[in-house]
């Protein structure tokens, strides 16, 4: 699964998820690409899902891109412990995703109605809504 090599800092704050995304919000690289509609954290277990879906859909065709990674820690207190204590343990990775972010790309000569069903197959893994866009209409 995907994780940070090194962190500066073991633990982080749960921050904020305001406004739409700055960046990385146009396709870059392939020709259909999924689109975060919704503020959300994915976790690294999540974008794992949707890679192997993805690519068991394309079956060693095309060409695929990941554009999120997970570099936030999430930490969680264990089960039945009082409060205090400090703050628990990193307990997975998550991507920060805001709204109109680009979160996998498909391409590289692979068919429409191949493309869009790996990407639809990807949808179901996140715990957030999103949309498949192609890079003609730049929105569906």
């Amino acid at each position: 699964m995907l994780m940070p090599k090194r962190v500066k800092w073991r633990k982080q704050m749960r921050g904020r998820m305001k406004g739409k995304a700055q960046r990385g919000a146009e396709i870059a690289f392939g020709d259909y690409a999924l689109q975060a509609l919704e503020p959300g954290w994915v976790s690294a277990r999540q974008i794992e899902a949707a890679r192997r879906a993805i690519v068991r859909a394309m079956r060693r065709r095309g060409k695929f891109w990941i554009r999120i990674f997970p570099d936030k820690p999430i930490t969680q207190k264990p089960a039945e412990t009082r409060m205090g204590k400090g703050k628990g343990n990193v307990e997975y990775w998550a991507a920060v995703v805001k709204p109109g972010r680009i979160m996998f790309e498909v391409g590289g000569g692979l068919p429409e109605d191949i493309s869009k069903e790996a990407l639809r197959l990807a949808q179901y893994k996140l715990a957030i809504k999103t949309r498949i866009i192609t890079r003609e209409a730049g929105g569906e």
